[in-house]
């Protein structure tokens, strides 16, 4: 018998073509944009709020420890120095919204927060020193002015040297950004004042232990969202564990105010002198190293590789957040790894999240009681938690360097050689003590080192000169992005 086939459904498209038009199918797929990556999506506000708040105890020592050092250093009063602490707050939000919310060609709109660089706590303490405590924070403050400013115009040139910054040069500095925090985990653990006569106790070392386990045991255990916040929810549980040891330190919320806001220049009008600004440069390139690795590193996390244009976003909002910042009494502004190793574990990629911890960081600027009521978290908590964040920083290096054709000798001895320099400052943080203090800046940061290092090894034995022959059967190097 002949074939016989139905007649075609109208309401049905052919195969191959499109919906017919005006069934529901079609206007759906009209309607409907492409999907949204990750980084781009809006989450519901209490998962908004929580994982905002998550990042900023994350970060809070680290914005709060350099004007604590840089206030004792300059001789301010108790009073002053809360107001540069809640000053630094203010101003990392402010710069932590450029980066992930931005505006025309400024901010990198990926999950990158900002605060106050340490990188620049040593010049900072050298400029008071040589200026006195009177004139020292408006000097300080007049060169930051002129670094932001410097940052901002090199940003579009300075990004043109991601061609230099391949896997095997971007793995290296993603490990040691890992490896270069780990440290300052290990101090918080044993209380974060070696001059204290219990720092290092059984008491902060095992409340650190437990504060890491509870969270690898909420990390198994717990699922959906209570999963991604577990960190947020390990800090929790460290601090109250705290309290029947008396590790908590609760003066501070009984003697902070419920409103207090930054005053433009409370310290004095800024004061420009040429060997401060000079410093302060060299800091700010080597914040822009800094912060360029963190990028091209976030970036392979989120699954949004960082262009040049991004990369020269980011850089633009870095310094325009500096130059801002001494506005409200703040200093240097750059990237903080320790979030991109939060962002790596809870896998929560939206910028959003980090844009509300940015609000999170104004409110607690504007509200001293608030900012009192984080800084409960004792450090040894802080600890615990650190060396799982600072621990997956080092693991997404390697996971980036693995697939860095590291067959090939001269890649292998980039690594090694880098990492061996990065790690100097770390292992013997003595090492540089009889060079000149201009050059101490980027020796005695590991991260700086290394990713010149990277940088320079990289460009000698693969863009200058002859190309290496691959071995027979050796895979073709992986494209940098």
């Amino acid at each position: 018998m002949p074939e016989t086939h139905p007649a075609p459904d109208p309401t049905k498209p052919e195969p191959g073509t499109d919906s017919p038009p005006g069934t529901p199918d079609t206007l759906d797929t009209a309607a409907r944009p492409e999907s949204t990556h990750p980084v781009d999506q809006m989450l519901p506000p209490l998962k908004l709020f929580s994982a905002g708040l998550q990042h900023v105890a994350a970060m809070y020592a680290g914005v709060v420890a350099p004007p604590l050092v840089v206030g004792i250093g300059v001789g301010l009063s108790t009073a002053d120095i809360a107001f540069l602490m809640s000053a630094s707050l203010f101003t990392s939000g402010i710069a932590t919204l450029l980066q992930t919310l931005g505006f025309w060609k400024v901010g990198a709109r990926l999950p990158f927060v900002n605060g106050v660089s340490f990188a620049g706590v040593a010049p900072m303490l050298a400029i008071a020193k040589a200026e006195g405590p009177e004139d020292a924070l408006p000097v300080i403050y007049g060169a930051v002015i002129v670094a932001g400013v410097f940052g901002f115009f090199l940003a579009p040139f300075f990004c043109k040297l991601i061609r230099f910054f391949p896997p095997v040069v971007t793995g290296t500095v993603i490990t040691l950004i890992g490896v270069s925090l780990l440290p300052v985990a290990f101090n918080w653990s044993q209380g974060g004042s070696p001059q204290a006569q219990d720092y290092g106790s059984l008491k902060y070392i095992g409340l650190a232990t437990a504060t890491l386990l509870i969270t690898v045991v909420l990390r198994r255990l717990l699922t959906g969202f209570l999963k991604q916040i577990s960190i947020l929810l390990g800090l929790v549980a460290g601090t109250l564990l705290s309290l029947p040891l008396g590790v908590a330190d609760f003066s501070a919320v009984g003697d902070a105010d419920i409103i207090g806001f930054p005053t433009p220049f409370h310290f004095g009008a800024p004061q420009f002198a040429a060997a401060a600004i000079i410093s302060m440069c060299i800091v700010m390139l080597v914040s822009m190293t800094e912060s360029t690795a963190d990028v091209l590193a976030l970036g392979e996390i989120v699954e949004r590789p960082a262009d040049e244009k991004t990369l020269a976003a980011a850089l633009r909002a870095d310094g325009l957040g500096t130059a801002l910042s001494p506005l409200f009494n703040g200093f240097a502004a750059s990237a903080f790894a320790q979030n991109v190793g939060l962002v790596a574990i809870t896998k929560v990629r939206s910028r959003f999240v980090v844009a509300a911890a940015g609000g999170i960081l104004l409110l607690l600027g504007l509200c001293p009681l608030l900012a009192s009521v984080v800084a409960l978290i004792p450090q040894p908590v802080l600890g615990g938690v650190g060396i799982a964040l600072f621990g997956t920083v080092a693991a997404s290096g390697i996971q980036t360097l693995a697939g860095a054709a590291l067959e090939r000798g001269d890649n292998v001895l980039i690594v090694a050689i880098s990492l061996g320099a990065g790690i100097i400052p770390i292992a013997a943080p003595d090492f540089y003590h009889a060079f000149p203090e201009g050059a101490r800046i980027v020796l005695d940061s590991g991260i700086s080192t290394g990713c010149v290092v990277a940088v320079l090894l990289n460009l000698a034995f693969n863009h200058l000169g002859p190309k290496p022959a691959a071995a027979p059967g050796t895979p073709p190097a992986a494209h940098p992005h």
